[in-house]
């Protein structure tokens, strides 16, 4: 059965709790600046996945490069307490009343 955001959020956090990583010692605090440097760096690394290249060629690399991602952004949300799958409905619904007009940069 699949996970709604919630429930990989909630998989998120056990796995950075059973790693100790919200310990007061740990190496690897998770603090808003540190997991969106980290969330920059994998999206980075997605990127470079299309380094010379304008189709996917490594599709289970790319799958592991997405998941970072967003288990990043997961984490990110949850030590906000942003509830992300709000947000994106929020953001969702706001894109879908916005004019968008290619002939016009801004």
């Amino acid at each position: 059965m699949g996970k709604d955001l919630n429930d990989l959020s909630d998989l998120m956090n056990d796995f950075v709790s059973a790693k100790g990583w919200y310990n007061k010692d740990t190496k690897r605090p998770q603090t808003p600046r540190n997991i969106a440097i980290s969330l920059v760096l994998e999206a980075s690394e997605i990127l470079e996945q299309f380094q010379w290249n304008d189709q996917v060629t490594d599709k289970e690399s790319l799958s592991l490069e997405l998941a970072d991602v967003s288990l990043y952004l997961l984490q990110l949300a949850r030590i906000c307490e942003i509830d992300l799958e709000k947000a994106i409905n929020q953001k969702l619904e706001l894109n879908y009343n916005r004019e968008w007009d290619q002939n016009t940069v801004k």
